[in-house]
Parts: structure tokens; sequence; C-alpha cells
């Protein structure tokens, strides 16, 4: 597909006036093939900052769950020197180096940082490494009482310096063309993870404590929240300019155990990080979250990221537009052909409407899928205009 090819039907939705000026015609990028993307000087605040604040915006803003990664060639040699995901993620120049890639070739409207939602485990004295194959392993799991006691509330400064490093370079280097994004686990998914000893399918080592030793769980939980609050503003004091908080196995619970087990948790977070940094966007991410929407907005959070599975205009019915969405492109779709993949796009941002949307996928970026489908993406995306 050329760089001025669209269909007509998504011409004349998207496609600038003839009465446009030229000056706006110069502003806007040109992107052909795989290469890097001509982006305009960068405003005084990013794009996506402006959309999730409800600013009036030419086009939604744009950037990818898991935008660096294994589909990518660059990812894939550092992968090569470098095989241990903990040494990728756990060292500033390479969390840079990674965190820049998809930048430097799609220019996408956020860059995230290089992590995992483990990374902070080691300094709350929960041992764990992330194993090629497997995952990550959690190796003494959290069972009991005197388990939870021996967690320690986390301290980023002293725990993850390179955290706050990785950050305050990536906020320059990108040079706010684009909003640098932070993220943090929630604290069900953490303890999920800490309970089960690495990913579950079933969840009954978390829902067995939930159920019999509620006291214990919410021990847990409680280190979680406040251990996440420290790391939101940790990472907003040296650079991330929106954080992104993943609550993947919440959608685990039954809506009345969401209540109990997680939304306090998340709230308690959201409020927190409120009466800090008030003006810092917060987006909240679970997975298969079509039964939990109406709750995950009473969180307080800025934006709720949208799975797949939910239709976008009857996420929006549901959750109002008084908060901003995010995604919701299947990430199977970028296995599919660029018209298809077009099509997709054309289609969520319709049904998201105009403002506070920001485009992405319901899922991260699969392991296989074409790195010249990701690059049409972003093309196609950056082209819309409301």
């Amino acid at each position: 597909m050329s760089c001025t090819s669209v269909s007509s039907f998504t011409a004349s939705l998207f496609v600038p006036s003839k009465s446009s000026s030229f000056s706006n015609h110069k502003r806007r990028f040109i992107q052909c093939s795989l290469g890097a993307v001509v982006e305009p000087k960068a405003l005084a605040e990013p794009l996506l900052l402006n959309a999730v604040r409800g600013q009036d915006v030419e086009r939604p803003p744009v950037w990818l769950m898991r935008q660096a990664g294994r589909y990518m060639k660059s990812y894939q040699i550092i992968c090569e020197k470098y095989p241990s995901f903990r040494e990728r993620s756990e060292n500033v120049d390479l969390v840079v180096e990674i965190s820049l890639q998809p930048w430097n070739v799609f220019k996408p409207d956020g860059v995230i940082l290089f992590s995992d939602i483990l990374t902070p485990l080691s300094g709350m004295n929960i041992p764990f490494d992330i194993i090629k194959g497997k995952g990550p392993v959690i190796f003494d799991p959290i069972a009991t009482a005197a388990d939870v006691d021996q967690v320690r509330e986390f301290s980023p400064e002293g725990s993850v310096p390179y955290v706050g490093e990785a950050l305050t370079i990536l906020k320059k280097e990108v040079d706010n063309k684009a909003a640098v994004l932070g993220f943090v686990g929630a604290p069900f998914t953490l303890a999920s993870y800490v309970v089960e000893g690495g990913s579950s399918k079933n969840f009954t080592k978390i829902k067995k404590l939930a159920f019999s030793q509620p006291k214990v769980l919410h021990s847990l939980l409680q280190k979680f929240a406040t251990s996440m609050t420290k790391y939101i503003r940790y990472q907003a004091d040296n650079g991330a300019q929106a954080v992104q908080i993943f609550d993947s196995w919440a959608t685990e619970l039954s809506p009345v155990d969401f209540e109990e087990f997680s939304l306090p948790y998340l709230k308690q977070i959201v409020d927190a990080v409120k009466q800090t940094h008030p003006d810092l966007p917060l987006i909240l991410y679970a997975s298969g979250s079509g039964g939990l929407l109406e709750r995950l907005a009473l969180t307080g959070v800025d934006v709720v990221s949208l799975d797949w599975t939910v239709d976008m205009a009857e996420g929006r019915r549901r959750l109002g537009h008084d908060i901003a969405v995010q995604g919701n492109v299947d990430p199977g779709v970028l296995f599919g052909s660029k018209d298809f993949i077009t099509n997709r796009i054309h289609d969520t941002v319709t049904k998201a409407g105009k403002g506070k949307h920001i485009l992405n996928l319901g899922h991260g970026i699969k392991v296989g899928t074409p790195e010249e489908n990701v690059a049409h993406f972003f093309e196609v995306a950056k082209a819309i205009r409301y």
C-alpha cells in the first residue's frame, strides 16, 4: 500500500479537506516502507497527553504494547548477545537502547520503558527469574502469614536505580515528541505470580489463599499497593509522563471477588498517586475485562485499556465519555493482509469516536508478527485525521 492510498470510505472520514491550510499539510509526516518516520517538531505537550486530557487533537495517538520485542530483528540481535531477560531489563544502556528501537523506526506517540512488572520483586525480598521458554519463576512462593512477613516494602531508589536512570535518558532522547510511559503491576496480579510460583492456568493457589486465609492475602496485597504507589511516583519523578498499571490476572476473579481483592487496592494506588502527582495520567489494563469494565472505571484511572474481546463502541458506551479509552485491535490482526489491518484500524477509531482515545492493540504484539505489518499499522494510524 502506498503512502497515499486509502479507501474512498476512509478518505471521506479521515483525509483533511481541501480547505486545510498548506502549513497543516507540511506538518504531517510521510512514511513509505519500513524506514524511519519523519515527525514534526515536538509541541509543548505530547499528543498522547493532550488526547487523554480531552484536548482537541487531530488524530488519536498511537503506541503498541510490546512494541519493543522479539518481532524486531534489532531486538533479536540483542537477545543473542544478552540471552538473560533480566540482564536486558536491568542494564541502563540496554533498557534505553531497546526502549528506543521502535521509536527510531516507527515514531510511536508513546515510548514505553522496557522492563517487566516483576522487576520490583527482588527489592521486596522475593527472589525470582524470568527463564526463556518458561517465563517467570518465583523461587520461594508465598503461602503463609510468615511468608508475607518476610516481604519488604519496595524502595525503588535503592532497588532499581537503573529504572530511574533509563527513564531520565528516555525523556531527554524523545524530547517531548512522544510521551514516555512507565508501568507497574497491580497488587492482585503481582500476588498471583508470587503465590502461584509463576504463571498459572487455573489460579488455584491464589484463590485458595483468598478464600481460606483472606487476611493473609490482604496483608500481601497491601504491601504491593504501598510499594507500587512508591514505584509509580518514582517513575514519574524520573521522566515517565504517564504510567500504565497492568492487572492482567484480576479478570480471573468474579465481580464480587474483584471488588474485594483488586478494586480497593487499585483505587488506593490511584488516590495516593493523584495526591502527589495530580496531572500524571494513569492507564489501567486488564486482559479479558469485558465483565468488569464498569468496575475498572471506579478505580479513578484516567484511561481504561480495552482488550479486543470488547467492541470498542460498546466499551465506550459502558464506560462513558468522561474517561479515556485505549486499544483495542486484536494483535492477531497484524498477521493479516495490509488491507485487513487498515480496515480494522479505521473500524476501531470510528467506534472510539473523536478524542480521548489512544489507539493500541488489545494485548501485546505477538512473537512472529511481521515487522513490516507493524510498520504499516503505524503508517495508517498516523495518517488518520478526525
